[in-house]
Parts: structure tokens; C-alpha cells; sequence
């Protein structure tokens, strides 16, 4: 075994995915695409191959359905669910026949076929906006690959076996490789490619082992065995640490214990700044099961319930009673805390596997044909889920929160298709809320700038930063080439999010904040100076920023956002608020 220390010691960064540090050994995973051959096959024969695939379809459910159970009995019955979207590829019907056409206009063997109708919904699902579903490529990818090595008669690579403690560093890790890690050997798991949504994370997280990802291209600078340090908290993989470095390590593993700790105490104690100020931290959630999360996290209530999980997860459009059984769940399960489900934010980039009548294609699917422009084109979908919101509502707390709003006239006719549904409640003798509040995600620029127009029509506001620092400032977010131009702390930003709480509170309606800069400590205190009343975060990521607010003053957040508003430099802006929140934050 080669003492560390013996090469030179090189950081590389990546993204901080899964929290904890790791000391090890490399074990070099990579993974290549299936190779298979081309080839014209007789019309005569096209039965054939489609038995050939038929038969696949039946061997790969049959080894997916083996993975789920033993994840399940491993991990729990959450993580075996990463396998149900496994199974629901290989049931749709649309890539199924798809594929059928395929083969009768071409004439290729089915592993063809197969493989150029997979790879365009792969590409389809890469280019969406939103990352959950952007990770949902790898899904299909992975059964894909799986479909394919069984029409071949291959045997699938896997981690299932791993020679005493090592960190896998692989190019990609599928939800098959994932369930199939040497769980007793696995101390932490690096890859080149994949984001903080990956399954290969949610798996990591589970096993409470630390992840990176997004480290690009470190699987061609280490090989099997090298010596790797990896921190899960900032995101860094350190080949060949001296051993100051593991001293130094071993002292930060210690602290970084005790401060989880001090956060675990925190987040059991009211969101209340030392100046007396309440600030309500929400949750963000996507489908019911998270509910526990909410509670397990001391968060005051659901600040943004995205619904359209319920469409996607399941491939299908989900009936009125579906959506309102899921939606009252919710409401019954917090127990009069508050309850704001989203209405779809479906189309565009985000379409509905199986339903291509419904989206079709287009060239900039981000500024397309999306959530309420969706909506008020399609009302019988749109009055479905606003009655199944308006009938829970009679079971707790609930509140209803219009997307993708660009100005007075889509939000003016949204809320007269929601009157027309309390209508056909009223004469069904349907019970609900009357009082029901509505409200409006600014996330368009020009909803921004026409706050004061929509502050007439909403009972609340919610703040969607990702998109809105995406619009703004004419940022793709998923494009590398230009992700270091998107820059919460632009001056723009802050200046949009300020007028907007100012016309808000001018009409006396709350403004709530649920992008990603809502559950970042760095912005928290930023946000909050700007007069925003409430925040919405990852469950999870709720007790740092209630370990802030319970350590700062309001009056010294108002502050901060004063002097940001008076700097033009974003990268000096962000340096001030994270020295506002390290001065807080000590642990010590």
C-alpha cells in the first residue's frame, strides 16, 4: 500500500452533492454505450424482431423488478421507488410503437430502431429546464442500455463487488449501477457527469456516504488504486493528499460533526430573528411521500407544492379524485399549516411522456408553450386540478399559486376559470374554502415590472429566482459555456426583487421567495432586507438558514440590502453577504 503523499497533491472541483468526508482507495468505473450491429432485415421478418423485442422488454422488467426488491430490503421502500420510472419506460406504450414504425419504415434490426427511438427521448428530457427532469434522460438511458444488452444476450457491468473500502469514481453511475454498489466496501461516490438530483446521489445519501458530481473529466487523470480525499461539503476531490492535508481534514470531519449537530438543535427552535422579527420557513416538495420531510425538518408549512410531479411521475394525466386525494393528504397531514400547491407547470419543457398531441415540438421550448399558456389552452385539464385544489382546501390550509404569469390578462383569465369551478362546486354542494387565497409566481420579467397590475388580482406573491435570474439576465442555466454568468447577486436581480416587494406590500400582500436563493444562508439575510416575508427551501436545507436567522437582526439585514443596492459589482455584493453570514454562523 503506497503511503500518501508520495506524488503530488492535485484538487480538482466539482459539486458538492452529499455531504461527508472520505479517505481511499480509486476504483475506476467506466461505462460505454452498448455496441451493437446494423443491418436490414426482410419484411418477411418483421415479426420476429418484434418478438425479439417483446421478449427484452419481459427479461429487463423481470431484472429491474429483482433491483427494486433487493434495494428495498436494503435501503427502504423510498429508495426502491427510483425504480418505478424504470418500469413505466418499459410500459410506454408510445416507445413501444414508436419503435414498431420504426422498424417498418426502415427496415434495421430492432436493436436500431430501438436505440434511434430511446436516443430521442433522451434528448428530449436532456434539454428540459428543469433539473429533476433533466436527470430523468438518465432513466431511459439506463433501461435503454439495459433493453439493449438483452436483445444482444450480454451480461450488464455493475458495482457489485468492490475489493475492501474504495471510492468509485466513474464517468456516469445509472440508477441500476447505483442499486447494485457494493454497499459494505462503497465510502464515497464521484462522477464525472450528473447533478445534485441524480439517483446515483439520492442512493449516496441513503448510504450516508459523500458525493461529487459534475466533475467533468477526472476519470482520465486517476487510475485504479490512486489515493483519493473526498469533501462532500464543498464539493472537492484531492488525489494523493500529504498527509497536512489528512491532519487537517481529520480536524474538519470533527467540526463538521459538532455543526450538524448545532443545526439539528436549531432547527427544533422558532424561525425568530434576535431582533424579535418571525421569518416562516417553508418547504418545497414535489409529491406527498416528502410530507415527512417536511415535519422531520421543522418546516412551518409547504411553500410551493409543484403538481405537475403528479403528471410526470406517472406518465399519464391524473384524474380530477387522483390529484384531489394527493392534494388533501397533503392538507390533512400538516395539520392547519399551510399548504401552496402550484398549478401545473407542464408543456414546454417539461412534456408529458405519451401525450405528444399535447406538446409538440419547438424550437425554444423555454419561452414556449408552458404552465398557465398551457393551462388556458387546455381548460378541461385546467378546471380538473383547480376543483381537486378547491375541494382540498376544505381540509386544511391550503393555498393556490398560479406559474409562469407574464401579466394582468393570463392571471385575469386563470381567476375567471377558477370562479367558474367554485360555480360548480357551489352547485354540486361541494364543500371548500371560500376564503381560498391565490396567488402569483414572478418569474417573468414582465410580470415583474407589472407587479403592481397583478398585486390587484393575487392575494400573495411567490418569487421564483431560478427563473427569474434565467429571464433576466438572458442566462441558460444549462448551458456551461455561460453558467458563470448567472449571478444571483446582480444588481438587476436585486433591484427587480426590491420593486417588487415594494408593490406588494403597498397593496398589503406577503411576498414569498422559493428559488434556489431562498435556501442558500449566502442570500437568505439579502432576501429577507429586501422585505421578502417568507422563505421556501429543500426540506433538508432548512436548518442553516434557520441557524441565520435566529443569529442575525432584521434591522442589520435591512442594512445589508441598503448598501448591496448602492454596489454594481455582483461578485463584491455576494463577498459582503457571505461574510454577513460567516460572522453569524461561527459554531465554534
Amino acid at each position: 500500500m503506497p503511503a500518501p503523499g508520495t506524488q503530488n497533491e492535485t484538487v480538482i472541483q466539482g459539486i458538492a452533492a452529499s455531504q461527508g468526508i472520505a479517505y481511499g482507495q480509486v476504483f475506476l468505473y467506466i461505462k460505454n454505450d452498448v455496441e451493437f450491429p446494423s443491418y436490414h432485415i426482410d419484411a418477411g421478418k418483421h415479426t420476429e424482431e418484434i418478438a425479439r423485442l417483446e421478449q427484452a422488454l419481459l427479461v429487463t422488467r423481470q431484472q429491474i423488478q429483482k433491483i427494486q426488491a433487493e434495494v428495498e430490503k436494503n435501503l427502504g421502500n423510498e429508495e426502491a421507488r427510483i425504480f418505478d420510472a424504470h418500469l413505466l419506460v418499459l410500459e410506454d406504450q408510445a416507445l413501444i410503437a414508436e419503435t414498431i414504425r420504426e422498424l417498418e419504415q426502415t427496415s434495421k434490426n430492432i436493436e436500431v430502431c430501438f436505440n434511434n427511438v430511446s436516443q430521442r427521448y433522451i434528448k428530449a428530457f436532456a434539454e428540459i429546464d428543469d433539473e429533476y427532469l433533466r436527470e430523468r434522460a438518465g432513466d431511459i438511458r439506463d433501461v435503454a442500455q439495459r433493453v439493449i444488452q438483452n436483445l444482444l444476450g450480454q451480461t450488464a457491468q455493475n458495482l457489485a463487488r468492490l475489493a475492501g473500502k474504495r471510492i468509485i469514481i466513474a464517468n456516469d453511475i445509472t440508477p441500476s449501477d447505483a442499486a447494485s454498489i457494493d454497499r459494505g466496501h462503497a465510502i464515497a461516490i464521484v462522477t464525472d457527469s450528473g447533478s445534485k438530483t441524480s439517483h446515483a446521489v439520492i442512493v449516496a445519501r441513503s448510504m450516508r456516504c459523500p458525493a461529487i458530481v459534475g466533475l467533468r473529466d477526472l476519470t482520465r487523470h486517476v487510475r485504479d488504486g490512486d489515493w483519493v480525499l473526498v469533501d462532500g461539503y464543498d464539493g472537492s476531490v484531492i488525489l494523493n493528499p500529504t498527509e497536512q492535508t489528512l491532519f487537517r481534514y481529520g480536524k474538519i470531519q470533527t467540526q463538521k460533526r459538532g455543526i450538524e449537530q448545532r443545526l439539528h438543535e436549531a432547527s427544533r427552535r422558532p424561525s425568530i430573528t434576535l431582533d424579535g422579527v418571525a421569518v416562516p420557513l417553508r418547504a418545497n416538495i414535489e409529491k406527498v411521500d416528502e410530507l415527512q420531510l417536511v415535519k422531520d425538518n421543522c418546516a412551518e408549512g409547504v411553500g410551493l407544492f409543484r403538481s405537475e410531479f403528479l403528471y410526470l411521475r406517472n406518465h399519464h394525466i391524473p384524474s380530477e379524485q387522483e390529484q384531489y386525494l394527493a392534494y388533501k393528504t397533503a392538507a390533512e397531514s400538516l395539520a392547519g399549516a399551510p399548504v401552496t400547491i402550484r398549478t401545473l407547470d407542464l408543456g414546454g419543457d417539461k412534456p408529458l411522456a405519451g401525450n405528444p398531441g399535447l406538446f409538440p415540438p419547438e424550437a425554444n421550448p423555454f419561452l414556449g408553450f408552458r404552465a398557465i399558456r398551457f393551462c388556458l389552452e387546455h381548460t378541461d385539464l385546467f378546471k380538473e386540478q383547480l376543483r381537486a385544489i378547491l375541494r382540498a382546501s376544505a381540509h386544511g390550509n391550503v393555498l393556490l399559486l398560479y406559474p409562469m404569469i407574464s401579466g394582468a390578462g393570463e392571471l385575469a383569465r386563470a381567476n375567471a376559470i377558477l370562479d367558474e369551478c367554485r360555480a360548480e362546486l357551489r352547485r354540486a354542494g361541494t364543500p371548500f374554502d371560500e376564503t381560498l387565497q391565490v396567488g402569483t409566481m414572478i418569474e417573468i420579467p414582465s410580470a415583474a415590472a407589472t407587479a403592481d397590475l397583478l398585486a390587484r388580482q393575487s392575494d400573495f406573491f411567490s418569487i421564483g429566482t431560478n427563473d427569474l435570474i434565467q429571464y433576466t439576465l438572458a442566462i441558460d442555466r444549462g448551458n456551461d459555456r455561460i453558467a458563470h454568468l448567472y449571478e444571483p447577486a446582480h444588481p438587476a436581480i436585486l433591484r427587480v426583487i426590491r420593486n417588487v416587494v415594494t408593490e406588494a406590500h403597498q397593496q398589503k400582500r406577503k411576498v414569498s421567495v422559493c428559488g434556489e436563493m431562498a435556501s442558500d444562508p449566502v442570500y437568505a439575510a439579502l432576501l429577507l432586507g429586501l422585505g421578502v416575508d417568507e422563505l421556501s427551501m429543500t426540506p433538508p436545507l432548512i436548518a442553516p438558514v434557520k441557524y441565520l436567522v435566529r443569529a442575525m437582526k432584521m434591522t442589520d439585514a435591512r442594512a445589508l440590502a441598503a448598501k448591496a443596492l448602492k454596489m454594481d459589482s455582483p461578485e463584491e455584493i455576494h463577498a459582503m453577504c457571505e461574510n454577513f453570514a460567516a460572522a453569524r454562523m461561527v459554531m465554534d
